[in-house]
């Protein structure tokens, strides 16, 4: 049985090990797939920006044939927005391919699926979007804020930022800084492992940590 297993990541490497095993112990255990039956798809995803490659390539071999389930770790792993999470279940499915999200514990396509899962799903899909959204809200207040202290504009960037004539400015590294603070706020990460991953002082994590409002923590 080929099983497609998707796993869209930031860039912490313990989110992707995570994702790639509970999607492959799936695979393997509830849909009885081999280890050479399972393709791995992967995209990486910066903020609300995704890198779509996999995704796209994921659709290409689900419209050739090529796949009889497709895996994932969770409905927010797959989508941004509760439109292109239908939309991509409803391709999937259409072409007679299971779809199963594994935290979630849905399945479509299987023959199994209720009335229930897809209202579950809805709600899942539709939270997920506005976690999203405000945390984008809170970042662009926090960022705001910042900006009306007079004094803070002679003062240097915070991590993950730059200044253009005086304003604040994602840097090149935003996502990622974002990414690796998440995970010392959860404790994934240790505030050292943090700092050399991102080339700075431990003293700089905790300051940013300290600002989490600019990073939408």
């Amino acid at each position: 049985m080929p099983v497609a297993c998707y796993v869209r990541v930031s860039t912490a490497d313990q989110n992707l090990d995570r994702q790639l095993t509970a999607t492959t112990e799936y695979a393997q255990d509830d849909l009885g797939a081999e280890l050479s039956e399972i393709e791995t798809y992967r995209d990486k995803s910066t903020g609300t920006n995704t890198d779509r490659s996999g995704y796209c390539e994921l659709m290409a071999d689900v419209k050739a044939g090529d796949v009889d389930a497709v895996v994932v770790q969770e409905i927010s792993r797959m989508a941004r927005s509760l439109q292109d999470l239908q939309r991509t279940v409803e391709r999937v499915t259409d072409e007679e391919v299971e779809v199963h999200f594994v935290r979630d514990s849905l399945s479509f396509g299987d023959g199994k699926e209720s009335p229930m899962a897809r209202l579950q799903m809805q709600m899942l899909g539709a939270f997920s979007e506005w976690e999203a959204r405000v945390k984008q809200m809170n970042t662009r207040e926090g960022i705001a804020a910042r900006q009306a202290n007079d004094g803070y504009h002679h003062g240097p960037a915070p991590l993950g930022f730059e200044k253009d004539d005086g304003q604040l400015v994602e840097a090149e590294n935003y996502h990622d800084v974002v990414a690796t603070l998440d995970m010392v706020k959860k404790n994934e990460l240790s505030k050292r492992k943090a700092a050399d991953r991102l080339d700075c002082a431990r003293s700089t994590v905790s300051r940013a940590l300290d600002r989490s409002e600019l990073y939408g923590l």
